[in-house]
Parts: structure tokens; C-alpha cells; sequence
């Protein structure tokens, strides 16, 4: 139950801190979200590209950023980290879920803290990831048992058999592509749609 307690106190003071906290300059973040490349890009074939082929094309072109040091640091990383009004230091596999949402056009996701981005609304049942429907740009969630939470966050890039391919940040210290079998995710969620 403390632990609840203590998450559900973290996210009200992430999700509260954006609102007349000095510290995030609405302007800053404005000129940010401006500067984006949101409009949408055509395909080789002329067509338009859907929001989760954006998505995708953005994730994917993020695989082999890597921390300067080790300490979640670096240019890119802390790119990821400012988008959700962080600093250097901190985890940041969110953060970089949230900023290849925003970096699509895409408003939400925007938190840097794993659990916030699989609320009820947004979850697939366990139905519905047995009947297939999880598709690129899904997020897919890794529990800690340990800490009794959510404590990793990552986006499906295909779904293969038993097996989803996926690109997370903060693993091994960089953005890489990873093949994880289905039954260790411990939940999927949709912003996409």
C-alpha cells in the first residue's frame, strides 16, 4: 500500500509540476514543440505516412544513441529528458517514449515516469494481446517485482509469433532494438490511436 501511496504522490507531482512550476518554461517548451518536425511526411510511393509509421520512422532512426558516460547523460539522452522537464541523471527510458511521440506530432505520452504511460484507458486486456492486436508503436511495459511496479518502458516495433521486437531506451546505457518474449511484458498500451 506504501508504495501506492508514494506513486500515485509521484505522478500528481509530475503531472502538477508542468502548472506554475518556474522551473518549466512554458515558452521554452513551446518553442520545442514549434521546432518539431510534425508535419506529415510523404512516402517513397507518394502516400502519407500514418501516425504509427511516423512514429516508427522516428524510433527507429534513434537505435545506437548512446550516454556520453554511463550516468544517463549525453546530448541526445538529455534531449529526451528535458521533453518531460528533467535533467541529466535520471532514467529516461520514458522520456525517450515520450519524445518520439512528440517528435511524430503526437501531444501524449508526456511523462518520464514508466507507470504514468499504461493508465486503464489506454491498456490492451489480456483478450485482446491473445488475439494479436498489438501493433508498431505500442508501448509495452516490464514490472520490477521487486519494487511492485512498472519500471521500464519501451515501443513495439512488430510483433513475431510469441516474440515482440521492440526499440526502449535506457538499456545498456543506449537506444538499442531488442527481440523480448511476450510473456515477460507485463502490459501494452495504445496513445497511437
Amino acid at each position: 500500500m506504501r508504495y501506492l501511496f508514494f506513486g500515485v504522490l509521484f505522478v500528481a507531482v509530475l503531472f502538477l509540476g508542468g502548472f506554475g512550476n518556474p522551473a518549466v518554461d512554458r515558452k521554452t517548451v513551446g518553442n520545442q514543440l514549434r521546432s518539431m518536425d510534425i508535419e506529415a511526411r510523404p512516402k517513397h510511393d507518394g502516400s502519407i505516412m500514418s501516425v504509427r509509421e511516423r512514429i516508427m520512422d522516428i524510433v527507429v532512426g534513434e537505435i545506437g544513441v548512446r550516454e556520453a558516460t554511463g550516468n544517463n547523460d549525453g546530448d541526445r539522452v538529455e534531449e529526451y529528458l528535458a521533453y518531460t522537464a528533467l535533467g541529466k541523471g535520471h532514467a529516461w527510458c520514458a522520456a525517450f517514449v515520450s519524445w518520439c511521440y512528440g517528435k511524430a506530432g503526437r501531444t501524449a505520452p508526456r511523462n518520464a515516469w514508466s507507470p504514468a504511460l499504461f493508465p486503464m484507458a489506454r491498456l490492451y486486456t489480456k483478450e485482446q494481446v491473445q488475439r494479436d492486436v498489438i501493433r508498431p508503436a505500442d508501448l509495452f511495459a516490464i514490472s520490477n517485482h521487486k519494487l511492485g511496479r512498472i519500471n521500464h518502458v519501451g515501443i513495439v516495433q512488430k510483433r513475431e509469433k510469441s516474440f515482440i521486437l521492440t526499440v526502449e531506451g535506457n538499456v545498456a546505457n543506449r537506444v538499442l532494438s531488442r527481440r523480448r518474449p511476450i510473456v515477460t511484458i507485463y502490459a501494452f498500451s495504445n496513445w497511437a490511436d
